[in-house]
């Protein structure tokens, strides 16, 4: 092997390519322009995003816009069956409480309790919101519900 080949081609600074000066240097006549067109002439460039007349990548994708879910409460509901299990008669319902009992969960703005199953214990009960069937439920069984902020 000769070490001279090894480095033949490789230069410091590429020379830039030259269009436009004949025949000889392989990029004379329409210089890589190819033939007529608005390619062809001075001062033309395509629109941005223009994908070769296919349907471009802007038309395909759907629209996303605005949506209200980003700025809306994130509320925890809690079914009157979970009180139920996880209470004994007597006790109070608030945050700290739902927390400790492995209810509460995560992050959340607000708490509502909903009136899908049955309630034989008295709680009193502290929440944000609270539906009007669990509200008769806690009621009829002689608890009290409190809204809160």
């Amino acid at each position: 092997m000769i070490i001279d080949d090894v480095h033949r081609g490789i230069t410091k600074n590429k020379k830039r390519k030259r269009i436009g000066r004949g025949p000889g240097s392989g990029h004379g006549k329409t210089a890589g322009r190819g033939h007529k067109g608005a390619g062809s002439r001075r001062g033309h460039s395509s629109r941005l995003g223009f994908a070769g007349g296919q349907m471009p990548l802007f038309r395909i994708v759907a629209k996303r816009g605005f949506n209200n879910n980003a700025f809306a409460d994130k509320v925890l509901a809690i079914n009157v069956s979970f009180l139920e299990e996880r209470f004994e008669s007597g006790d109070t319902v608030n945050l700290d409480s739902l927390k400790e009992k492995g209810l509460a969960k995560g992050k959340f703005d607000l708490i509502k309790i909903l009136g899908d199953g049955d309630l034989t214990k008295k709680l009193t009960v502290q929440v944000h919101r609270c539906s009007k069937g669990a509200e008769e439920k806690i009621k009829s069984a002689g608890g009290s519900v409190e809204l809160i902020g």
